[in-house]
């Protein structure tokens, strides 16, 4: 028996029907033309054989008795496997839009609380590239996991138990043997006296640390800082992001949308105007946002503010929990030239690190939990059902997160990975998540929304790529016209032989061709 912490059982109880708390991912996988076997029980195969690398695949919830205090996770002994992983047929022509409409489908239902939370869908009969060897095979894998069982960096963990580098799978070592347990059938007395017993630790060490959580906790809330005028450099504050489409109730339908961008042109736009990856993301995210809401009439005199995720893991922690924090930054929408918002961003993302570099380690992730489940579960279905958020002001205008991701292909039961779109959660209040992962030299987007609120989230995936093209753009002619500005290690990684270029080319057309699955 584990007990989840207060974070983890934080996203079961705020879970509703319009409301599924699970992060997901869509994967396009390449099998070769020699592959002749049932892919979908290949898959099966290599689950199973790695059930014992991430606890996720086996636990699920038992419930304390009157949900007076958060569940416990037990070891599922009846795993059935094939309830877990589905095959699905995507019907022709498996268009893009079909697919994306599918996983958006797909990821707007609940996973069932009986089973460990976890699902994974084969869709099969996309179609190839005109460009592959005949008899190439594409596959698409859509996964979701439920948020209580793992955070952005729990999910690299446990990618990398499943994954290989090589498209022959490494050998696994099989489970020790273990006693039969017979933790799903705990009694009530042994449930309480556990719970009590987890509660009253819980409690000592919040009174032990209570004064430097209120710190934190004042300094999480206080107003965004929102970066004014460069030439200025006037920094304002504001307790609330403006009102858009984007803050209001939601339903459980969703819309989704996908793009990539190569890491090789991000990284020029940050070496050029010495900024981060993240920022440049957030740049892109802020234009498209900005065309979006114009498209819909909506014209912020403010700037739009982002929710951040900010871990709270220490190096070396691969615990499948949640280790995450919020925070709130300013997007710099009110700012028109792409430089200078770029720098804007950088500026405001220089401040948000700053702080929560200080408030890492006085952030709890578990506290006491007496009478938890029923109190925010009630809170959070009042929340749904009155729609307060339509006329609540707007903590933030939408959630941006980026997931770092490795540099190399990677294989799952022998076949090739091509890309990993990230599938994350819309909430009351902020109805667009945005989230990127890096894989291989690209940057993957995963753009979901409440459908009523983001019925063409199409077009804003257009829009962020339009946004991108321009920022790469314009920094070039700022490095062309301002030579003595870039470093020379930056100017390293900027100068691309031709020959380079050409390669980089026909990958990018190549790889975009195969992602139009």
């Amino acid at each position: 028996m584990e007990h989840l912490t207060g974070l983890d059982a934080g996203f079961l109880h705020l879970e509703t029907p319009e409301t599924p708390l699970h992060v997901g991912g869509l994967a396009m996988y390449e099998l070769p033309p020699e592959y002749k076997g049932d892919f979908v029980a290949d898959v099966c195969k290599h689950i199973q054989s790695r059930l014992h690398l991430a606890p996720i695949f086996q636990r699920k919830l038992v419930n304390m008795p009157f949900d007076l205090a958060n569940p416990v996770w037990v070891m599922d002994e009846d795993l059935d496997i094939e309830h877990h992983i589905r095959h699905v047929i995507v019907p022709p022509p498996a268009s893009r839009a079909q697919v994306d409409s599918l996983v958006s489908r797909i990821h707007s239902s609940l996973l069932d609380r009986s089973r460990p939370l976890w699902e994974m869908y084969v869709l099969d009969g996309l179609p190839t590239p005109p460009n592959a060897p005949e008899g190439t095979r594409y596959v698409g894998i859509y996964s979701k996991f439920h948020h209580s069982g793992l955070d952005g960096m729990g999910g690299q963990v446990l990618m990398a138990a499943i994954m290989d580098t090589t498209p022959e799978p490494r050998i696994v070592p099989p489970p020790k043997k273990r006693r039969s347990s017979s933790e799903e059938y705990l009694g009530i007395a042994e449930l309480v006296g556990s719970g009590v017993k987890h509660n009253f630790l819980q409690t000592v060490k919040l009174l032990r640390t209570f004064p430097g959580i209120v710190k934190s906790g004042i300094r999480s809330v206080r107003p965004a800082k929102v970066a004014g005028d460069l030439n200025a450099i006037e920094e304002k504050t504001r307790w609330f992001a403006p009102k858009t489409p984007f803050n209001v109730s939601i339903t459980n339908q969703r819309s989704y949308a996908r793009f990539s961008i190569p890491i090789s042109e991000v990284k020029e736009i940050t070496a050029i105007n010495k900024v981060s990856l993240n920022d440049v993301a957030m740049e892109i995210s802020s234009e498209g946002m900005m065309r979006y809401l114009a498209d819909m009439d909506c014209h912020p005199t403010t700037s739009l503010l982002a929710a951040v995720p900010v871990s709270l893991r220490p190096e070396g922690n691969t615990d499948l929990t949640n280790q995450i924090s919020m925070a709130r930054m300013s997007l710099a929408s009110t700012i028109k030239d792409p430089i200078e918002r770029l720098h804007a961003i950088s500026a405001a993302s220089a401040g948000v690190k700053a702080v929560m570099s200080e408030m890492k380690t006085q952030l709890p992730t578990d506290f006491p939990s007496i009478g938890a489940p029923w109190m925010i579960s009630s809170l959070a279905n009042v929340f749904a059902r009155s729609r307060l958020a339509n006329s609540m002001p707007a903590f933030a205008n939408v959630v941006i997160s980026n997931v770092p991701g490795p540099n190399i292909s990677l294989y799952f039961a022998g076949a090739k990975q091509i890309s990993t779109y990230p599938v994350s959660i819309p909430y009351h209040g902020m109805a667009l998540n945005i989230t990127l992962q890096g894989y291989n030299g690209w940057l993957d987007f995963g753009l979901i929304g409440c459908r009523r609120a983001t019925p063409d989230i199409t077009d804003l995936a257009k829009y962020m790529q339009a946004a991108h093209v321009e920022l790469l753009r314009r920094s070039r002619e700022l490095a062309a016209a301002n030579p003595a500005t870039v470093s020379e290690k930056s100017a390293e990684k900027i100068a691309t032989p031709a020959a380079k270029v050409r390669k980089r080319t026909a990958a990018k057309k190549t790889a975009e061709s195969k992602v139009k699955a």
